[in-house]
Order: C-alpha cells, then structure tokens, then sequence
C-alpha cells in the first residue's frame, strides 16, 4: 500500500447505539402481523410460521453484538472516493505474493455474505492449502448498502466499476488485480472487465447478469438458447415482481420497510428462500446467517438507497452491452442450478465474456458464498490461479 493511500484510510469499527437495538427490540415484540392463508406455506411469499420462529429466535438468541466482535476482528476502513464514503474490509493475504482480489455482493445481501470465505482466501495454509494461493482480500460495500454512502440519485453498476477500479489502483496501490461477484456484483465485476482490462485481469462470476448484445448484426440464436431463454423469462415472469416497484417506485415500498424489520425481514427473507437450494422448504442458511444480513440493512437504514440500482437500470441501462462492447478479460463462471434464473449455455455466456472456466455445480443458488463458501473458493482458486 502506498503512503498516500494510508493517509486516505480512516479505521472503521461496527458500534450500533443501544438506542438503535431498544427501538428495534420494542418493534419486533409489537408486531403487527397479517392475516394468512392457513396453508399457504412460501407460495404467496415469506412463510408466516418460518417468520414467527425468525422473529422469535431474534428476540430470544440472536446476539448483535457478538456479531458486531466477530467482524470487528477484521480490518475495516472507509475511504472517500469521487465523493462517496466506501465501507471495505481489507485483510492482507499469507505468502510473499498473494493475489490482489475484490469481492462484491448484491441485493438483498450485504458484505456479510462473505464470512465463511476471507480467511480461506486470505489465508489457504490454515485451511489445508498452500500460502501460494493466497489472496489479498478486498470487500466493499456497494453506495447506499451498509456503512457505504448513499448516492444523491440512482446510479448503475457501470458508475459503480470506476470507483472499485480507483480503489484498487489508485487508494490501495494495486497495478492489476482481480474481481469476483454476484447478482449486482457480477455486473460491477463485469464492467471491469469491459472498462479496465488493463488493471482488471480477470473476472469470476457466479451469476450472468450482463446481458449481451443482440441487434442488428448479431448471431442468431442457437437451439440451446432459444430453449434457455423460454425457460429464463419463465422464471423471471414469476421472481421479477420486486423488481418492477424497486425499479419504478422504490420510495413507495421504502417507507415500510424502513419503519418494520417484520416487513423489512419478510421482503429480504423471501429471496433467500426462493432463490436458493431448499429442498422441502428447509433454507440453507442458519437463523444468524438471515438475521444478520437483515441487521445490515436496518441498523444503517439503507434498504430505500440499496433499491436505486434497479431505479437505475431502468432509467439509465447500464444491464446490457452495446454493440462493439463485450468483456475481453478472461472470466471464469461458476453456475448454480437454484438462482434466480437457470443455468445458461456456453452459447449464451459467450456472447458477453471472454468465458475460459465454467463450472457446473448440482446444487447451491443465488447466494453461493453464504450458501456453499468452500465451492466458491475452491473454484476461484483454480481459475485465478493462471493470473497470478
């Protein structure tokens, strides 16, 4: 890291005020909960009954500031780019070269999606690996989510790239380094590779969210992906609904997520139910996991400016490639069969990224960090490992 850079740095610890989890306890013991069909299960959305034993354990159990200790452990800064305060854990790798990587989430997660991962990135030779495979860890938190400041108006993945490039290059002295994401941040990872392939050397993606160019001039489609993409908007006609008031009238929704953790948890909570492997209806996820993540979001107030990507994407773009665009820097893709919508061919891959690694889990979705960590970095370290 350069001496400049260390001059930029502020030190950030997680300290929520007892005020903050009193209103919040006193909200969850009050409650208002909605009338449900007796039988509905997770078929109208989040499981009454899953909730009740949700709420119930938060109240009970859940400890925030044991969670607050654990990721006080590890170092975090913030750091003022192009007028933006961005929140990021920064844990330096074992070894004499360890790999400069940046790790971004999406919505409805947070950096905490990443707890399982860190050290086994950071540092291999703890975990039954080699400190040659280690990574220097980097962990943002995108503007509006978290502790990262919100942007005056929605902004778009793309104008999210060139401040994860800045932070890399120009706040923690890296030359080159690599990038891996999902949901939001497979895009973000993506528009590295089309706007900085001189710094970004390669990518790794466990969603294609980047949807390539498709007019006048470009291939037609294939058998395997006119067959895919049936099935994706299939998919998408019955998961996209939070999409269209998050990408339209986000204020609207955001007043009562922002007064209710119930409403708050029940919006999160669902996702993570329907875009994972939950088989009869069991989540893959322990109660701490899905209560944490929420914790995020309402101790800092962000679910209303973490929306604006999807404001964003409708006003602005920024989901797609134009022609001429596409990601040269190798990208390796990790497919998981439950996510948010079906595993795509090569075919389809290809029409946006330089696709040189792919691998196909059988189970695991949307959330793959928090879900099923030690495939993530097994992966990653297998394709970073030809760009150290």
């Amino acid at each position: 890291m350069n001496i400049r850079a260390e001059q930029q740095l502020r030190p950030f610890h997680i300290a929520v005020h007892d005020d903050v989890l009193r209103d919040l306890r006193e909200r969850l013991t009050k409650a208002k909960w909605p009338y449900t069909p007796a039988t509905s299960d997770w078929r109208y959305g989040t499981d009454r009954s899953f909730l009740g034993q949700t709420v119930d354990y938060w109240l009970k159990t859940y400890d925030w500031r044991a969670c607050e200790a654990k990721w006080n452990r590890y170092p975090q800064y913030i750091v003022n780019i192009d007028g933006y305060d961005i929140h990021f854990i920064y844990v330096r790798g074992s070894g004499s070269n360890p790999l400069p990587l940046i790790l971004t989430h999406g919505w409805p997660g947070s950096f905490v999606e990443f707890e399982s991962v860190i050290e086994p990135l950071a540092h291999p030779e703890q975990f039954g690996g080699s400190p040659d495979d280690a990574f220097d860890v980097v962990v943002p938190s995108i503007p509006g989510y978290g502790w990262s400041s919100p942007p005056q108006q929605p902004i778009t993945t793309r104008d999210v790239a060139p401040l994860w490039n800045k932070l890399m290059v120009d706040v923690l002295g890296y030359p080159s380094y690599v990038a891996q994401g999902g949901d939001w941040g497979s895009l973000i990872a993506s528009w590295l590779g089309v706007d900085f392939p001189q710094t970004a050397k390669a990518i790794h993606i466990n969603i294609m969210g980047l949807r390539p160019f498709t007019g006048e001039g470009s291939a037609p489609f294939s058998d395997d992906e006119k067959v895919w993409l049936a099935k994706a908007r299939d998919r998408l006609r019955r998961e996209s609904g939070y999409q269209a008031i998050q990408g339209t009238k986000p204020q609207t929704l955001a007043f009562g997520l922002s007064d209710s953790p119930l409403g708050l948890a029940a919006w999160i909570m669902e996702k993570f139910h329907g875009w994972s492997d939950s088989p009869d209806n069991v989540l893959p996820f322990t109660p701490d996991q899905l209560i944490t993540n929420v914790m995020i979001y309402w101790v800092t107030n962000s679910i209303h400016t973490s929306t604006w990507l999807y404001t964003a994407a409708r006003l602005k773009g920024g989901m797609g490639l134009a022609a001429g665009e596409h990601v040269t820097v190798p990208t390796g893709f990790l497919s998981c069969p439950h996510d948010l919508f079906p595993p795509p061919p090569d075919d389809w891959v290809r029409r946006t990224y330089h696709l040189v690694h792919r691998t196909n889990l059988t189970a695991g979705g949307h959330f793959i960090a928090y879900e099923r960590g030690e495939e993530l970095v097994k992966d990653m370290r297998k394709f970073f490992a030809n760009y150290r």
